[in-house]
């Protein structure tokens, strides 16, 4: 029978596989990828907040596509959540860490993947049903759309907690992997074919959704009279999602085509000096949808800057408020007067958008 190894460190693994995890995190090096991450983090975490205030504050963003999106942002949220826990534990670190640590650790950035893979599949079927009807959103009911998020991380998490729930190489240390060191070789084959599969099928799926609705799109534009804003506002969902879904499979696809070459133990490909670079560059993927909301929405961007302005110009007001000394206040119902005014007049202008947009739905 195996000898179980749950009670050992790190670095008895990391030993056994040869990983290099000291020698290359010292230094200037170390520095500058924590400080890379760090920065990224920040920004990771102060754009896709704002994506989900977007949803939440827009009436017109009520639909089940951006509710779904929104659910995307939490999950770029949850990732760098993931890569903050991860810098606070890599490097030389990684050797003192427990077997449940790093499986927690590694659990984090599996559950971030599976959750945006899994979202990016329900945003398919939701685009799907919506375009085979030619309307620019689904019919599904909040109550819908809140199960399927529901059942997104659900699967996210039993899919981040596969290997601590016995898929191992704690007990027969022969199989382990070089990269994930308690992760099991056959695991690693499973997880990466089973997420590059995924890859390629959204992709096919995308592509021919894609290609109907703008067949069909130029077919209509000559026999309705609708606004042409109108016709075309499912090509621009379109080419939104499949924007995201080209950077999620750009960001991620060399990650684990070198965690496959590791499941199949290829001890020549050289996958020891690449490893933290395509760690990094699916960092950015969490880093660009962001971007890609607002860049290729003009009423996401629209929402989030007026957001940004109205908390400014708040804190703006407050610190000008704050400066008036209570004497003067008191002695000149003039000065108060045109404070009053100038509130009211900076609220009409903060509130000018939401007032718009509840006059238009």
């Amino acid at each position: 029978m195996n000898e179980c190894y749950y009670d050992k460190r790190m670095d008895f693994f990391y030993n056994r596989t040869k990983a290099d995890t000291a020698d290359e995190w010292k230094g200037p090096q170390l520095i500058g990828v924590l400080c890379f991450g760090t920065f990224f983090c920040l920004f990771i975490f102060i754009s896709n907040s704002l994506v989900i205030a977007a949803v939440v504050k827009n009436k017109r963003f009520h639909f089940p596509f951006y509710y779904l999106l929104a659910n995307l942002a939490a999950a770029d949220f949850f990732a760098g959540i993931a890569y903050v826990f991860l810098m606070f534990n890599t490097g030389p670190v990684s050797k003192t860490l427990t077997v449940n640590r790093w499986f927690l650790r590694q659990g984090l950035l599996d559950t971030s993947l599976t959750a945006s893979l899994v979202n990016l599949l329900v945003i398919a079927v939701e685009r799907h049903m919506s375009i085979m009807r030619m309307k620019i959103h689904s019919n599904l009911t909040k109550k819908r759309v809140t199960f399927l998020i529901i059942s997104i991380w659900a699967i996210a998490i039993f899919m981040g907690a596969v290997p601590t729930l016995g898929w191992n190489c704690l007990c027969d240390i022969t199989v382990c992997s070089s990269l994930a060191p308690i992760y099991s070789r056959s695991y690693l084959v499973f997880w990466s074919v089973l997420n590059l599969v995924v890859f390629f099928i959204m992709v096919v799926v995308y592509i021919r959704i894609y290609m109907y609705v703008q067949r069909k799109t130029n077919v209509l534009s000559s026999h309705t009279s609708g606004s042409i804003s109108r016709r075309r506002t499912p090509v621009k969902l379109m080419k939104t999602v499949m924007t995201v879904l080209g950077a999620f499979v750009v960001c991620w696809t060399p990650g684990l085509v070198v965690l496959l070459l590791d499941g199949l133990n290829c001890t020549d490909c050289g996958i020891q000096h690449v490893k933290r670079w395509f760690l990094l560059l699916a960092l950015l993927n969490s880093v660009m949808n962001p971007i890609i909301y607002s860049y290729k929405d003009d009423e996401m961007w629209a929402t989030m800057k007026r957001m940004i302005c109205c908390s400014s110009e708040d804190r703006s007001q407050d610190r000008r408020s704050s400066r008036i000394p209570s004497t003067v206040l008191c002695r000149s119902t003039d000065i108060s007067g045109h404070y009053i005014e100038d509130g009211i007049i900076q609220g009409t202008i903060c509130g000018k958008g939401d007032l718009g947009d509840k006059g238009n739905s």
